[in-house]
């Protein structure tokens, strides 16, 4: 297994500086009595290299999108600053420069439910600086007891009424808004996998890395929260750019609810979108791929179209420092998907377990599985040598559910510093019975200040 060591090294520098840094903003825990002082500005920073690969597998035939069969390892390093300001009551502005390379195992190709959230649709082998963040929020109090904030990344401390309304608009991606979960939603400190960090079916309008300009309301009212959201395509699907014309967008509607189980915090949320764009019907594709005797060509046959899909997500603890999670949903199957990953149906569960109970109570260890799933149509389209934005293998004659289990130990080397070591089993990578199955291995470490 081959793995270019240098960058690695100048990540790891970049980390240990990243974890000695000073903290400028006021992220010390407020006594339970006080609200925390409101912070009128803060810095904080993180760094992450992980580390991933996969031995030999089996590969009757491979195609364009398919994970490579050879033995192979690949690494990714992103560092970030948040930079925030509070510019008058109830305001924060942020920005977040941040600083990538690496690649995903072959090129980020080859899983519907790809096994690494730190890998992007795009790698370079040099590090390169991007702007993924830059918005305003701002929160309007409504009345209710109002509750301490501590400071975060891109959170100022200070404190919030129970009931409110906040606006965001900016640059962000939106799963920074929709589709959260305490146990599963950060490649950084969790779980790895695609389809364990996102609902699968959330086809959410971004770029290669995750971002798009956009706007966000939320409504909180007592237990209940309501969000909704318009955000930019990229100017075709899986695009690095944004459309300019802002003709393409997708709608975003979010129920929240909030709930005590056996004494236990829980929160339930469902989630939906619409997606106008520029976009291919499958069984266009098979049909003109049947007259010209070439591979299927979701390109050739895009036209103005919609798509839709709903999820719904659930965090519940169970127990002190237990918690399990569940996330499901479908997407329509006729029409391709346009930015997140190539999947109709999934279904994901799992567990998190904090340290304490074993007296590391900074560690955490997870395990979860996913299945995913899609159309008849889909199939028709991969079969006739179609390729997603993912997949494609050049041909799927005998599909199958793409099912992956993941588990997770995150150890606190300091506050500040973790490493982690992540293992993932994936039964019928791309949908294919023939390949597969894959084991996929990798160690994290992530600072943060």
């Amino acid at each position: 297994m081959m793995i270019d060591t240098t960058p690695p090294i100048l990540a790891a520098l970049a980390i240990v500086l990243a974890a000695s840094a000073p903290a400028f903003a006021e992220d010390a825990p407020p006594p339970a009595e006080q609200t925390p002082a409101e912070q009128t500005m803060a810095v904080h920073g993180q760094a992450t290299l992980v580390v991933q690969g996969h031995d030999r597998f089996t590969s009757p035939y491979a195609g364009r999108n398919s994970l490579s069969a050879k033995a192979m390892g690949r690494e990714t390093f992103d560092m970030t600053l948040y930079l925030g300001v509070r510019p008058w009551k109830g305001a924060e502005i942020w920005i977040n420069p941040e600083i990538d390379q690496g690649f995903g195992l072959s090129n980020t190709l080859g899983v519907a439910g790809f096994p690494s959230g730190e890998a992007y649709k795009v790698g370079k082998s040099k590090p390169y600086p991007k702007l993924p963040r830059a918005f305003i929020r701002q929160t309007v109090d409504l009345g209710g007891e109002h509750q301490a904030v501590e400071a975060d990344q891109n959170q100022l401390a200070g404190s919030q009424a129970a009931d409110r309304l906040v606006l965001t608009v900016g640059k962000f991606s939106v799963v920074d808004v929709f589709d959260t979960n305490a146990y599963a939603h950060d490649p950084r400190r969790d779980f790895l996998n695609w389809a364990m960090i996102d609902a699968g079916v959330f086809d959410y309008a971004a770029n290669a890395w995750g971002y798009t300009y956009g706007a966000a309301a939320e409504l909180y009212q007592g237990r209940w929260t309501l969000r909704a959201g318009a955000f930019d395509l990229s100017s075709e699907p899986n695009s690095a750019t944004l459309d300019k014309k802002f003709d393409q967008f997708q709608l975003v509607g979010e129920v929240e609810e909030r709930h005590s189980w056996h004494g236990q915090p829980g929160k339930l949320k469902v989630t939906t979108f619409v997606t106008r764009g520029r976009m291919g019907r499958f069984d266009d594709a098979v049909r003109q791929a049947a007259i010209t005797g070439t591979p299927a060509d979701i390109e050739a046959v895009r036209r103005y179209a919609s798509r839709s899909g709903v999820s719904v997500n659930l965090e519940q603890q169970v127990a002190t420092g237990v918690g399990v999670f569940a996330k499901g949903g479908v997407a329509g199957g006729a029409i391709e998907p346009y930015e997140f990953a190539d999947i109709d149906r999934t279904l994901a569960a799992g567990v998190s377990v904090n340290g304490a109970r074993w007296k590391r109570p900074d560690d955490t260890i997870g395990l979860g599985g996913v299945v995913n799933a899609i159309s008849s149509a889909h199939q028709r389209y991969l079969d006739a040598g179609g390729t997603g934005i993912l997949v494609g293998d050049g041909r799927l004659p005998h599909p199958g559910a793409e099912r992956i289990v993941e588990a997770y130990y995150d150890w606190a080397l300091t506050k500040a510093v973790h490493v982690s070591l992540d293992y993932q089993y994936v039964q019928n990578p791309a949908y294919n019975r023939d390949r597969g199955p894959a084991s996929i291995g990798a160690a994290r470490i992530h600072a943060q200040f």
